[in-house]
């Protein structure tokens, strides 16, 4: 198959996305993302899927949902619910697992090539019913992260496995401020920054819970 006929989509966990790149030390410049398979093959579609908090006048994820969908991306957003635990302890839950594996479903028949941007091993399945209907599909998450952020029988299910980290240079907001060499990164959030476009939203606050 030549690559101008290779139909492509991106599905992209943005919680999920957000806390690798961040882990790895870096933002995403949306556009030169999408610039990177442009050049694999026919873009069909870059579906970006994250969780709002509605009763919030001002969400500081906004900004980056309004310049994505100037740019190029399908937005897919829900309200996020909030309860209290067995301990007392508020928790904020935004999961939209089940809303990205209907789409994939639901596009796959247009498609050659399925491009899942999450580490979430809950998306195993997903990934096996893509290849059943004979779809190509690449996860891109992280190994270079202690513990790695892809759940390792995502990674085996996978037709291929992109680690992130080696696409820094080609997808970072900023390539003039890298670091000379890499290093193993452990999962602990840091402060994000306030700076546009960039998914600091509810996912780096520490009342935080993803569904299972």
């Amino acid at each position: 198959m030549s690559p101008a006929s290779n139909k492509i989509a991106l599905f992209i966990d943005g919680a999920n996305l957000y806390a690798t790149a961040k882990t790895l030390g870096f933002d995403i410049d949306y556009k030169r993302l999408l610039a990177v398979f442009r050049q694999k093959g026919q873009l069909v579609r870059a579906l970006y899927y994250t969780a709002l908090a509605e009763d919030q006048e001002y969400s500081s994820i906004r900004p980056l949902i309004d310049w994505l969908d100037y740019n190029g991306y399908t937005m897919v957003t829900k309200p996020t619910k909030e309860f209290t635990d067995a301990t007392g302890r508020r928790k904020v839950k935004g999961n939209m697992d089940i809303e990205l594996a209907v789409d994939a479903m639901r596009l796959a028949e247009n498609l050659d090539h399925i491009v899942l941007f999450s580490g979430d091993g809950d998306f195993r399945s997903l990934v096996a019913a893509l290849q059943q209907k004979g779809k190509r599909v690449s996860v891109v998450s992280t190994l270079q992260t202690q513990p790695p952020m892809v759940a390792d029988e995502l990674r085996r299910q996978a037709d291929q496995f992109v680690d992130i980290a080696d696409l820094e240079q080609l997808i970072c907001r900023d390539p003039a401020q890298q670091r000379p060499q890499r290093e193993v990164r452990s999962f602990a959030p840091r402060p994000g920054g306030s700076q546009p476009p960039r998914d600091a939203s509810f996912h780096d606050r520490d009342d935080v819970t993803e569904e299972a």
